[in-house]
């Protein structure tokens, strides 16, 4: 494997990184607000990005994207997020950056018409209305309540989804509803695209919540007798959740690519501050313990990209191999676990400035603590690879 990045991949890093230190960064005390940025600020920093050429580089150029492919993201998705605002400019965030990727895999050519290229364009927002409150689907997708049965001229929805992330001001959302009586081996459920302006879907509350960076937040969103046609269909009735692995694998890398951009920014404002800080006669860069701290945060920086990397590049080798689903998965436990680790010491390492708001650390801190949550739980995680490993290692030891 060469880990060399080609000279037009640095040079576009070299510009990202640019531009999220000089247009982003500053940009940060009007962007961190309660429930996402303001709306304004969003369309202010998508047309600079656009302006400099880097919108969307994970769309096709045929979207008006730069066509990366994910070991391209892999660079280019760290630098944006150095700044909790990179992703949203670049349009690259979730759970757009995710949406745009799975509609461009599958949707029809009407469908993209409609629905990819405004999100590309960064005209509108979208969101993905999976998770569902108690007992509803959560984790354990095959719990999904919300159904979706046939009737004169497409079908009727009918349930409850809870934190759905940016459903706030989304101009749509793909809904997953099932649709047969069981769902197993990826068959029963199917997903729909809702116009945000269907009155059989509503918008019950915005919940608070540890993380404040996504627009619109995280809502509630209650279906009830949301009539759809056959053309909201996106992807093939009842094959939903398969559909849906599309956008999962890829979207939690993107995630853990994003996220090390915060870390590496967070580690490298440890570092200045160690390098400037006196205590106790020497400097606190000269200080064992401390040195500790962040010679553990360059050992998971440097694991986690390795991570990233190597499953990008399985992805883009075979992104529907079962290879890729378990790099995906190993990936997304190790980096938001290391991630926290490195956010958490450069916070001690800055002391009370570290809590302070005059520096970003306490703010990635709460908004990364998300991250072993959403897109499945460390814990959902550990207990696939944990069966999958146990399972390939039984078939190797059978008799031929």
């Amino acid at each position: 494997m060469d880990f060399t990045l080609p000279p037009e991949l640095l040079e576009l890093r070299d510009r990202v990184r640019a531009f999220v230190d000089e247009v982003v960064i500053p940009a940060e005390p009007r962007g961190l607000a309660e429930h996402g940025p303001p709306e304004a600020l969003r369309a202010e920093l998508q047309a600079a990005a656009r302006d400099a050429g880097l919108f969307a580089p994970q769309v096709a150029e045929e979207f008006g994207g730069l066509g990366l492919d994910h070991r391209g993201q892999a660079v280019v998705f760290e630098e944006a997020g150095t700044s909790l605002l990179g992703a949203l400019a670049l349009n690259c965030a979730a759970p757009d950056e995710g949406n745009m990727a799975m509609l461009e895999k599958i949707a029809t050519d009407e469908q993209k018409a409609r629905y990819l290229a405004p999100l590309a364009a960064g005209e509108v927002r979208s969101c993905f209305a999976m998770t569902e409150p108690a007992p509803g689907a959560g984790s354990d997708p095959s719990m999904l309540r919300t159904r979706a049965e046939r009737v004169d001229g497409g079908w009727r929805i009918d349930g409850d989804k809870w934190f759905i992330t940016g459903a706030e001001g989304a101009a749509f959302t793909i809904c997953m509803a099932r649709t047969e009586e069981t769902i197993e081996r990826g068959r029963g459920a199917t997903m729909f695209f809702v116009d945000a302006d269907n009155p059989g879907m509503r918008i019950t509350r915005v919940v608070d919540s540890l993380d404040k960076l996504a627009p619109g937040g995280h809502a509630e969103v209650e279906f009830r007798d949301c009539r759809v046609a056959d053309e909201a269909i996106l992807g093939e009735a009842g094959l939903g959740f398969r559909y849906a692995q599309v956008r999962l694998a890829p979207a939690r890398l993107t995630h853990c690519m994003r996220w090390l951009g915060a870390a590496r920014r967070a580690h490298e404002i440890a570092l200045d501050r160690a390098a400037a800080r006196e205590g106790f006669g020497d400097r606190l860069a000269d200080l064992g313990m401390v040195q500790g701290l962040l010679a553990d945060n360059a050992i998971d920086l440097h694991t986690s990209r390795l991570t990233i990397w190597h499953c990008a590049w399985l992805l883009d080798a075979d992104p529907g191999s079962r290879e890729a689903a378990r790099a995906s998965s190993l990936a997304k436990i190790h980096v938001a676990e290391a991630i926290y680790r490195v956010l958490d010491r450069a916070l001690q390492v800055c002391g009370s400035l570290g809590i302070s708001g005059d520096l970003p650390l306490g703010r990635m801190l709460a908004e990364a603590r998300a991250f072993r949550i959403y897109d499945g739980p460390s814990e959902t995680h550990r207990w696939a690879l944990a069966r999958r490993d146990v399972k390939a290692r039984a078939a190797q030891a059978a008799p031929a």
